[in-house]
């Protein structure tokens, strides 16, 4: 048995190797290398996002991620969530590319740190890992890895910073494993995915330049479907 929050720890360690990996080969790319490197990206993550969201099997369930998206929504563009990432990443950048170079570190903040906190894998990941089990975010840490160093090298150094909120999010939950395994429920981790995926879609539009989806708005969405499927029975209604 590992110590409790190995497994984060991993996946951290990972998107910093794979940005500094990146990073250096982005430099020596020619942009339209970069564009079609992102686009690839783009496409690969849209498919993800489609086979996440088509993990709803009834319109109760699709009702339910509905109104959790139209929660969210409110809620998320009451706070601007997105503009408070876009302020953090324009601050970070303002102080690091004096030395590392410029680039676009709001949206290479956001993109990855998205994709990485979301789904799955991540709460699942997290709590096994407070439990001593690293092996599912081991997995994660070179998923993760690998598509840090190919984000880094279409959209610059700013995707190291994802690091830290991987690390606050699966720290946090894996000290509060124990408190939190009563989200391991089938239908809570579904409802978790199919809304996920969703948000990954967006991310997945952004990245191919389809439409600007203000996705970091939409994030309360997978606190509130977990609150809908846990207190209410829509979820499992069949129609």
């Amino acid at each position: 048995m590992a110590p409790p929050g190995t497994g984060t720890l991993v996946n951290a360690l990972a998107i910093l190797v794979g940005s500094g990996l990146g990073w250096a080969a982005g430099r020596r790319l020619p942009e339209r290398i970069s564009q079609t490197l992102l686009q690839a990206l783009g496409s690969l993550v849209l498919v993800l996002g489609i086979q996440m969201a088509l993990t709803l099997s009834s319109a109760a369930q699709a009702v339910t991620v509905l109104l959790a998206l139209i929660g969210g929504a409110l809620l998320g563009e009451g706070i601007d969530l997105e503009a408070a990432f876009e302020r953090l990443g324009q601050g970070l950048e303002k102080r690091v590319s004096p030395w590392l170079g410029p680039s676009p570190i709001a949206r290479a903040f956001v993109t990855p740190t998205i994709l990485f906190v979301v789904g799955p894998m991540t709460l699942l990941g997290a709590i096994q890992d407070g439990l001593g089990d690293p092996s599912l975010l081991l997995v994660k840490a070179a998923l993760d890895g690998i598509a840090t160093l190919a984000f880094t090298a279409s959209l610059g150094w700013g995707t190291l910073f994802s690091a830290l909120p991987v690390l606050l999010v699966q720290g946090g939950v894996a000290l509060l494993a124990r408190q939190l395994q009563p989200l391991l429920r089938p239908d809570l981790l579904a409802a978790l995915e199919a809304t996920g995926g969703i948000l990954i879609l967006g991310i997945g539009i952004n990245l191919l330049g389809l439409a600007r989806l203000r996705v970091a708005n939409l994030l309360p969405a997978l606190v509130i479907v977990e609150l809908l499927v846990g207190f209410f029975p829509l979820w499992d209604l069949d129609f």
